[in-house]
């Protein structure tokens, strides 16, 4: 009878590629991939402002996971533009890596009995978790920058929980597997060189009976590394403009860049996706409607155009990725608004839209971003009125803030401490 091996005999691995020294590789790749990765990720959490207020606080039980946030700074204007950038970049450009990585090791997975120590049971409690918490962050992170939100929840407490999840998995795996790993590259540097001779692979992910093989492991480590610039200039080109934009073919989402003339520039909602109409829009019937210690104050988009006005070259930036350059916004200051209100040294802010749904149709802003000079309730951009997409009749906009932060369609402001 011809035998044939369950996924839990070693037998049944025979790929001549996998072996430690392939898998250290890859591993030592994620090591600072995966580092800056998490790094960028905390930074794109705190600019959210989420300690601010309950409006902005899409994780209300964080606790101490929460012990890093800080003020998020309006300099250097690009900063969220940089950080979110690479995190989104990066994390698409690994994930040939992190498919590779998982494949060299599966094997793993299937290895009886499940625990041969303390050790060895923590190593694979790790091991599950690691396996786990990278599928579900790249997936989820994958799934929102397409704005196919199929998860279940909100994207935001789902992926930070799941991220400090996934690497402290990440971190118990290093402390464990690293020396080894070390050992297994230091052998494959001696293997190339010639030193020694070749020194056989021994360990688990060896085939015990390797089948012929078809590629050899640096040809292996090719497809994986040409797999990764694929995906990166295919992505890059997202956070530029002009004729790198074009490259950026695995387009982070569904939004647009409508048209030319000044309001050519990438949106991410419509104002018919977000409920917005003309009614609601027009100098008949749109007021801002200002709160503060003086009460409420309500002006027209024609009172708007009487105060004192001023002008920023400001990027926009969104969490799925993409970015703009400077374009060049005309409008009133946000701390000038607070004055009319009352309030003579800049507080927070809270932003309503006039949008009937979504996430952020209400956002709070920090003091230091409301006093900044260029942050600006925005009537115009390069020289010309907002069109109705890019938030017409008034917006919010705010150095490196992120983009959903940059309230369209503004209805109300409600400034003091939130």
């Amino acid at each position: 009878m011809r035998d044939h091996p369950s996924p839990f005999s070693p037998r049944f691995w025979r790929s001549p590629v996998r072996g430690p020294r392939f898998t250290a590789l890859l591993g030592l790749v994620l090591l600072g991939g995966v580092t800056v990765l998490f790094v960028t990720g905390l930074l794109s959490y705190a600019a959210y402002n989420p300690n601010l207020s309950a409006v902005n606080d899409k994780t209300p039980d964080k606790g101490l996971l929460g012990f890093y946030l800080f003020a998020w700074p309006t300099d250097p204007p690009w900063l969220y533009r940089l950080t979110q950038g690479v995190h989104i970049t990066l994390g698409i450009t690994l994930i040939p890596v992190l498919l590779a990585k998982l494949w060299s090791v599966v094997p793993k997975l299937f290895a009886l009995p499940p625990a041969r120590s303390l050790a060895h049971a923590l190593e694979r409690l790790s091991l599950l978790l690691l396996v786990g918490g990278a599928l579900f962050e790249f997936v989820t992170g994958v799934l929102n920058v397409q704005l196919d939100y199929l998860f279940p929840g909100s994207f935001y407490p789902l992926h930070f929980y799941g991220a400090w999840v996934f690497f402290a998995a990440f971190v118990t795996h290093v402390v464990l597997r690293l020396p080894e790993a070390l050992r297994q590259l230091r052998a494959l540097r001696a293997e190339r060189r010639g030193e020694g001779g070749i020194v056989p692979e021994r360990g688990e992910l060896v085939a015990p009976r390797p089948a012929d093989p078809t590629v050899t492991r640096r040809g292996a480590l090719g497809l994986v590394a040409g797999g990764s610039l694929l995906l990166f200039v295919t992505t890059a080109g997202r956070s530029f403009d002009g004729p790198l934009r074009q490259t950026a073919l695995l387009a982070p989402h569904g939004g647009a860049e409508p048209g030319g003339g000044p309001g050519g520039f990438q949106i991410n909602k419509t104002a018919a996706y977000a409920g917005i109409h003309a009614r609601d829009t027009g100098e008949d019937a749109w007021r801002l409607v200002l709160v503060g210690r003086r009460g409420t104050l309500r002006l027209s988009r024609s009172d708007l155009l009487q105060c004192p006005l001023h002008s920023a070259a400001l990027p926009i930036a969104c969490v799925e990725g993409w970015s703009t350059s400077d374009q060049w916004w005309r409008g009133v200051r946000l701390r000038d608004l607070a004055a009319l209100v009352g309030h003579d040294d800049p507080p927070d802010v809270l932003v309503e839209s006039l949008q009937p749904r979504g996430a952020f149709r209400r956002a709070a802003l920090r003091a230091n971003q409301v006093g900044d000079p260029r942050s600006l309730l925005a009537l115009t951009v390069n020289g010309e009125d907002l069109t109705p997409d890019h938030g017409y009749p008034a917006r919010i906009i705010v150095p490196a803030a992120p983009g959903v932060l940059n309230t369209k369609w503004v209805a109300r402001m409600t400034f003091g401490d939130l």
